[in-house]
């Protein structure tokens, strides 16, 4: 943003209001495009389209957080999503307020970050060369991070069977959308019968505590 002479202050107020990293890259050359808000928006669908992954796996943890639900869907970026969907928390501690207390301090790392990066960007240089392998090792964790914590690994293994089937037919270029598509219908078709299962092997290990 510096570098194409935007004030310090614009990825201060993107980091508040968008609070979407690759959207917010993204923002900045809509800036300089003429006005087509729905190519904006089609363009931010598709960008930010693995988070209806996070949507899906988060329905049931967000459903009795009350007003604080609204605040966490806006700030459920890839951080938030990975702490608040392992953690293991003791029953006495309020899940709303834990996932809220997380989704608030990231926001807030966020946006110091991107007002530092602004305010030192202009004198303060690096070589950034390798950092887009960041996000790759952030996904490798929270994958290997939820195969840990269930014993249920067939959604799992459907994405890589999705993902893997849509590289070979449609290519490097064409299978991300095609992928993400395929994934959540499938999951929205087959939640019930998963669900069915949890409910089956819940039951079973209660029964033989008992």
């Amino acid at each position: 943003m510096d570098s194409l002479g935007f004030p310090w202050y614009y990825p201060t107020l993107m980091s508040m209001l968008i609070f979407a990293g690759a959207m917010e890259f993204v923002t900045i050359q809509l800036l300089f495009a003429p006005f087509n808000p729905l190519h904006a928006l089609l363009l931010t669908l598709i960008v930010n389209a693995r988070h209806l992954f996070y949507a899906i796996t988060m329905l049931d943890k967000f459903k009795d957080c009350g007003l604080k639900k609204l605040y966490l869907i806006f700030g459920m970026c890839d951080e938030t999503f990975a702490i608040n969907c392992s953690a293991m928390l003791p029953p006495e501690v309020d899940r709303g307020r834990f996932m809220t207390c997380v989704t608030a301090l990231n926001h807030c790392y966020w946006v110091a970050g991107a007002t530092v990066g602004a305010v030192a960007g202009s004198f303060i240089s690096f070589n950034s060369e390798g950092i887009e392998f960041m996000m790759t090792a952030l996904f490798t964790v929270i994958v290997l991070e939820q195969w840990d914590s269930t014993t249920e690994h067939r959604p799992a293994l459907l994405g890589m069977l999705i993902g893997s089937s849509c590289l070979l037919v449609l290519g490097p270029k064409m299978f991300v959308v095609a992928s993400l598509g395929g994934i959540v219908l499938t999951k929205l078709l087959l939640r019930p019968l998963f669900e069915h299962d949890a409910s089956v092997h819940q039951h079973l290990a209660m029964t033989s505590k008992e």
